[in-house]
């Protein structure tokens, strides 16, 4: 399993998920899987992957919360979780996300 996480620069958001992915691969067993991080820093380079925002998470190159968003635009993503709009998953929502996805 490769779990990698898109960001830019201008999005902190980054840094908080990847605390919140370390707690959900823990709850699911998975603490041993390493998490990686790719500084996305312009359009051609999100183009390559499948961006939809930064922080975007990816389970094995697919965006755990695949939408119709893709973008090369660099910029923060929104995920609907819970309490409304936020600039990142809930742990819980990224537990239930890897999950699904039968790993």
């Amino acid at each position: 399993m490769k779990i990698e996480v898109l960001y830019i620069d201008d999005c902190p958001n980054w840094v908080e998920v990847g605390r919140r992915l370390e707690d959900a691969l823990a709850m699911g067993g998975y603490s041993r899987t390493p998490i990686s991080y790719r500084l996305l820093r312009t359009p051609d380079e999100a183009a390559e992957v499948s961006f939809a925002g930064s922080p975007t998470i990816t389970l094995d190159g697919e965006d755990l919360f695949a939408t119709d968003g893709r973008t090369t635009d660099l910029a923060c993503r929104i995920y609907f979780t819970p309490s409304g709009l936020a600039g990142l998953p809930t742990t819980e929502q990224l537990t239930k996300a890897i999950a699904s996805r039968g790993v």
